[in-house]
């Protein structure tokens, strides 16, 4: 019998290859590129230097899934998978090295409203997790289930948000976008713009998500179980033997 690709497999694959590369090309141009702008359109050391913070943090972000799969044994769905590698493509490696925050209208606030719902999913999964059992428990309210994976989902976007203005600071990045591609600061509600809208939109995703599990539990139409991580079979009988 011939055996089924495994796209799933393969486009993880693909943009981790890709992020590894990336590091690489971004390190040698960090030791090419001007310290200062000599024209509007040049890209100097801190512009590299934020790229390639990012695609350090990609990489490792790659490589977490595994570490917890196999080191916590905790399972996670080829499709959360497939939908984290994506994430992981189209903010760093397509947002920051291709621009695509910059010259594509409106890709940081589609990026934000995806994360929103991914971080919702990951909310209703902590409920199992932290239940150790392979499901939601049944005397759970879908109300009290979606309200807890909304707020989840909310919480993680904030710490994002706070973990993009400290390394703004430290490393004069400019993750937050508080200035122009080619320097120009902004000021007022203008340099609030970004981080205000991110919350915004990340409410909205996990709004969206939180409801769409709510009826997904309401209903048993099983749509939120093909998105939750949960423990292994043999790591759930370790746990309630300890």
């Amino acid at each position: 019998m011939k055996k089924k690709f495994n796209w799933n497999s393969f486009i993880y694959n693909f943009v981790f290859v890709t992020m590894i590369l990336s590091v690489i090309f971004l390190v040698i141009r960090i030791t090419m590129a001007p310290a200062e702008a000599v024209a509007e359109d040049v890209r100097v050391k801190s512009d590299y230097l934020l790229m390639l913070v990012q695609c350090i943090l990609g990489v490792v972000a790659m490589r977490l899934p595994d570490f917890i799969e196999h080191k916590i044994q905790i399972h996670i769905p080829s499709n959360m998978l497939l939908l984290y590698a994506v994430f992981l493509y189209c903010a760093i490696y397509l947002g920051e090295v291709r621009a695509f925050y910059y010259n594509v209208p409106h890709w940081d606030t589609i990026l934000h409203t995806f994360s929103g719902g991914m971080l919702g999913a990951l909310g209703f999964s902590f409920v199992t997790i932290l239940n150790k059992s392979e499901k939601i428990p049944m005397n759970l309210s879908p109300v009290f289930v979606a309200v807890f994976a909304f707020c989840f989902a909310v919480t993680l976007g904030v710490f994002w948000e706070i973990y993009e203005f400290t390394f703004d600071g430290i490393l004069r990045l400019n993750m937050q976008k508080f200035m122009l591609e080619n320097g120009t600061q902004l000021i007022g509600r203008a340099a609030l713009l970004d981080t205000m809208k991110d919350l915004i939109v990340d409410c909205l995703g996990a709004f969206i998500m939180s409801f769409v599990g709510y009826l997904s539990l309401r209903y048993k139409t099983g749509f939120i179980e093909k998105l939750q991580l949960k423990w292994r079979k043999g790591a759930i009988k370790d746990n309630k033997t300890a």
